[in-house]
């Protein structure tokens, strides 16, 4: 009969095939949805990026259980299904990555570096009995801790600006920019309501403004308001911090209140050197940087930035401009490491570490805000955690000053929220340790991006002086 009719029945086999295939266009089309919902639909050009690079990490990771010859325990049904999902539409763990926000420097990181460093911290006893303490390239070459790379390991992914602060009219809970904002714990400047803070008119119980006057018990009603808000764990992520997937926080280690508590103010007088601002990657320059010339480069800017601290603020600077990254970046911070040592060895009175960059984004992204009239160049303050997501705490990257580093760089944020709303991005935290251990009041600064120009980055300085002065003078 199909036969007669020039037919052939379909085996169920095909059929299958058929209705598997129908139920993957439907997952990808959910998925899709819930990128437009969740106001991160990526182009296709940055999906194809990420399934390469899913390619190539999954080929890597099997070729270097391969090599070492371990092998994992038989994974039990749950993780087996979950995986096999995973593998047949990776636009899922996609998905899971669109929150966080790489930069060419300090956070662009790719998953084969991360194992690279698992496995070496693993062998041998880390062998880091022979160094000097400081961040080697993340490959783990040579004795002594390896920490990560600067960022130009292969395969780097590039992704737009996502920490929520941007120019204009913004509103809604939590919401920053330059232009007017309303509703309730809403910061910009222009009109601010319901306890909002800003640079004009204020209006509301506790409200506060530049040129406004406090309503009874003003301060301390927006005081208590504010604590009780970042006292959320959820609210604080979200309204002051982007975590890479690398590495993980909980509220035992990112607490507002004690966070607050710690004493960031200098304990000494400028008779000796207080602040020593120096760069790891010295070579960062702008749009319209000279290269190779020091004077328009992110020295520059330290260089700035220091004059500011010492003329108008009256502390006692220095400006360190050794070079780390001409012959080998990748090095920066092994090379840097002694140099510090050495430093901080002759001048103990130093209590402020500023290790000052330049970022790097997608060449459409606009790291530009407007303060006091000036077009400037956005500002990220960066905390690493020396702490990986797949393995915990690195031992051998121990770092005893976090808990102070981690304060000092919110009380930064917080005190830059309060004064420029919109000029401090959200303080990113990722893994590894960026030479941060060595005083509690240290501070990676990234100011701007190849993006932004020289005279955008030199006004940063100045409110970024004033920040520094309104967290450190006792």
């Amino acid at each position: 009969m199909w036969k007669a009719l020039g037919k052939r029945k379909r085996g169920p086999g095909k059929s299958w095939k058929w209705a598997a295939a129908a139920f993957g266009a439907l997952f990808f089309i959910a998925c899709c949805q819930n990128l437009r919902a969740g106001g991160s639909l990526p182009g296709i050009r940055r999906i194809g990026e990420y399934l390469r690079e899913e390619v190539a990490a999954r080929a890597w990771e099997n070729c270097m259980m391969a090599m070492v010859g371990g092998g994992r325990d038989a994974p039990d049904l749950e993780e087996y299904v979950l995986g096999k999902i995973e593998e047949a539409f990776p636009i899922y763990a996609f998905y899971g990555t669109q929150p966080e926000y790489d930069t060419q420097i300090e956070s662009r990181f790719t998953d084969e570096m991360i194992a690279e460093n698992e496995l070496e911290s693993r062998k041998g006893g880390n062998e880091a009995g022979s160094g000097s303490g400081e961040e080697a390239d993340g490959r783990g070459t040579g004795g002594g801790e390896t920490e990560e790379a600067d960022g130009q390991g292969t395969g780097g992914r590039e992704t737009e600006e996502a920490d929520g602060q941007g120019t204009g009219k913004t509103e809604g809970k939590g919401s920053q920019g330059t232009g007017k904002t309303e509703e309730k714990d809403s910061r910009g400047t222009g009109k601010t309501e319901e306890g909002g803070q800003g640079t004009g008119k204020t209006e509301g119980e506790g409200g506060q403004g530049a040129g406004g006057t406090e309503g009874e018990g003003g301060q301390e009603a927006r005081r208590k308001a504010l604590l009780g808000k970042l006292s959320d764990f959820d609210y604080l992520i979200q309204n002051f911090y982007q975590v890479d997937r690398t590495t993980t926080i909980d509220s035992s280690q990112l607490n507002a209140e004690a966070m607050l508590a710690k004493d960031m103010k200098l304990e000494g007088g400028p008779e000796n050197v207080q602040i020593l601002i120096y760069h790891t990657h010295s070579q960062e320059g702008y749009a319209d940087s000279v290269p190779g010339d020091a004077n328009t480069s992110v020295v520059a800017v330290g260089e700035r930035l220091a004059a500011l601290l010492r003329d108008t603020y009256g502390f006692h600077v220095m400006h360190h401009t050794g070079e780390y990254d001409v012959a080998d970046r990748d090095n920066a911070y092994s090379y840097a490491g002694p140099a510090l040592e050495r430093i901080l060895a002759e001048n103990p009175s130093i209590e402020v570490v500023i290790d000052l960059h330049r970022d790097g984004v997608a060449d459409t992204t606009r790291l530009v805000t407007e303060v006091n009239g000036k077009q400037t160049a956005q500002i990220m303050f960066f905390n690493g955690l020396s702490r990986t997501t797949s393995n915990g705490d690195i031992a051998y990257l121990a770092n005893p000053n976090l808990e102070s580093n981690l304060a000092f760089s919110f009380q930064m944020k917080l005190a830059a929220e309060e004064a420029y709303p919109g000029f401090a991005r959200a303080n990113y935290l990722k893994g590894y340790r960026y030479n941060l251990h060595y005083r509690p009041k240290s501070l990676l600064v990234e100011v701007g991006a190849q993006t932004n120009t020289l005279e955008e980055a030199m006004n940063a300085m100045e409110p970024l002086a004033d920040l520094l002065h309104r967290v450190l003078s006792p």
